[in-house]
């Protein structure tokens, strides 16, 4: 049986989470964010004290990476918790992310935690989000998104979020951060972030999440994979 997969890809702070949260809920289908295993695995390096260049050990620890994801009614995204410990506010830190930009170059932990994000596909369907979703996870994907927003949106989002959670930050620094994952992720010599040459492009900088989703939502239906 072909599972149904709609990927969407794209740098951070462009809104893939809620959006990919909100079409799974929407759908009734499974949620993939790869990003927040990298972030686990990042996390689990630094209270194993494991340095990010420790390419084979990290590779162990990818493979046995406990963790687990929770949807909650009434709330956007889903939480995350690693060893038993909800940790979803801790890995989405700048500081975490920039970690997991550093692990997600390395091709062993990559290879480590593939299958395990192909394992996601399961019916009556998946919602995959993340940095490479269709450009090497799930190639065969019938519908394929790349999402993003200027970095001046992606920043005053990410600052609103901090904010609203209670945390300080400054827009300067967080564009300054935001810049910095980009140029990481982009040239990587791994799975570089970049659009699937089949992705649907879509910047949402003047949009909002409903727009953004029902677009979605009418480019699915169009293709078959769902009816609205």
């Amino acid at each position: 049986m072909t599972v149904p997969i709609i990927t969407v890809d794209g740098p951070g702070g462009a809104g893939k989470g809620t959006v990919c949260k909100r079409l799974a809920d929407k759908l009734g289908w499974h949620l993939l964010d790869s990003g927040m295993l990298y972030r686990l695995l990042a996390l689990a390096s630094i209270n194993h004290q494991v340095a990010t260049d420790n390419e084979r050990a990290l590779q162990v620890m990818a493979s046995a990476l406990d963790v687990q994801f929770r949807s909650l009614d009434g709330q956007e995204g889903i939480r995350a918790c690693l060893e038993g410990e909800d940790v979803t506010d801790l890995v989405r830190s700048e500081d975490v992310g920039m970690i997991a930009s550093k692990v997600a170059a390395l091709p062993a932990a990559r290879s480590a935690l593939l299958a395990r994000q192909r394992a996601f596909a399961e019916p009556p369907g998946l919602v995959a989000d993340g940095r490479d979703m269709g450009t090497v996870v799930f190639v065969d994907a019938p519908l394929k998104i790349y999402l993003t927003a200027s970095v001046d949106e992606r920043a005053r989002r990410r600052h609103k979020q901090l904010l609203d959670k209670g945390q300080s930050a400054t827009l300067a620094r967080l564009v300054e951060a935001i810049e910095s994952r980009d140029k990481s992720d982009m040239n990587r010599p791994i799975a570089p972030l970049k659009p699937a040459v089949d992705a649907l492009y879509i910047d949402s900088t003047s949009m909002t999440i409903d727009e953004v989703c029902q677009h979605i939502l009418d480019k699915a239906a169009e293709r078959g994979l769902v009816s609205l």
